[in-house]
């Protein structure tokens, strides 16, 4: 069993070319980022990927909160029936249910009706980009070497098999533990704690049932949220498509997670933890500051001793 190791942004370039690009020339990045802080994090990788010599091309709809064009990567957008403020409240709306406190089975039907609504939504997006003849035919014809998508929005994994493109995927987690079904990892469920649980990976036997029931609820969220879009992939490829055969389409999993955070779990090899990921990078501290510090060290020491 592994823990996953910490990758920094400099080494993530190089892993993405061992696994997915032909060559360490500069290569055609095809990005469909999920809205939101999924973009904050993954915009830092497509500029670094810019500064290696790569070309990057971000696929977006005109409506969105944070994806905007940047002079490091081209902007292809496709049109999506929602203004500015409409879609805007509709996240506020969904994202602070998340934090909501109170009575959990109310707390869960609301949560619900929220994922249900923005579920409709972003596969509304989903289709208008699929459905986009002129925009597909040209990304198709773009021969790009690879897709970096985050998966918890499915609709850049189904693009990616549809354009049999090989796929690098970068996320937090996966509701539902498609994630581990799609990498066909080990999840047991005796001491790798499901999401929300709030357990620990030492548990007693009820705290273990518990375990195993509770994801019971997630499928649930994740089947409103995830099984129209193995209908879409179905009618793409024309034959019955699962959403687990989907994901499983990805060459690498990014996970922005860390094992200093995480519990330990089983990984497959083509599984990599890249926590730290969203960390500022801070300047290094002026030697003075070095000084005055190993001069506190000395006087705690000091004092300590008498």
């Amino acid at each position: 069993m592994a823990t996953g190791f910490h990758v920094p942004l400099q080494g993530l370039l190089g892993l993405l070319l061992l696994c997915a690009l032909p060559q360490t020339e500069g290569g055609k990045v095809l990005v469909f980022p999920m809205e939101g802080s999924h973009w904050l994090s993954m915009r830092d990788v497509t500029k670094e990927l810019h500064a290696r010599g790569h070309q990057i091309v971000v696929v977006a709809p005109d409506v969105t909160l944070h994806i905007k064009g940047e002079d490091f990567f081209t902007l292809k957008t496709y049109a999506f029936p929602y203004t500015n403020q409409g879609y805007k409240q509709q996240m506020i709306k969904t994202i602070n249910l998340v934090f909501e406190t109170g009575n959990s089975v109310k707390t869960f039907f609301k949560t619900s009706e929220a994922l249900k609504k923005i579920s409709a939504t972003l596969l509304t997006s989903c289709k208008n980009l699929l459905h986009n003849e002129t925009l597909i035919r040209h990304l198709n014809s773009s021969s790009f070497d690879m897709v970096l998508t985050d998966p918890v929005f499915p609709c850049g994994a189904v693009l990616a098999k549809y354009l049999q493109i090989p796929a690098v995927f970068f996320l937090r987690y996966i509701p539902c533990d498609i994630d581990y079904e799609a990498t066909q990892c080990p999840n047991p469920p005796s001491y790798i704690p499901s999401l929300f649980t709030r357990l620990s990976d030492h548990m007693n036997f009820l705290q273990r049932t518990k375990n195993m029931l509770y994801p019971l609820t997630l499928k649930y969220l994740c089947r409103v949220s995830f099984t129209p879009y193995e209908r879409l992939a179905s009618e793409l490829l024309q034959r019955e498509v699962s959403l687990v055969e989907v994901l499983s389409h990805a060459s690498v999993w990014l996970f922005r997670g860390d094992f200093v955070f995480d519990y330990p779990r089983p990984i497959m090899p083509n599984m990599v933890f890249i926590g730290g990921i969203n960390c500022a990078n801070r300047k290094p501290l002026h030697q003075v500051c070095i000084e005055a510090f190993n001069q506190s060290i000395f006087y705690a020491e000091y004092i300590f001793s008498c």
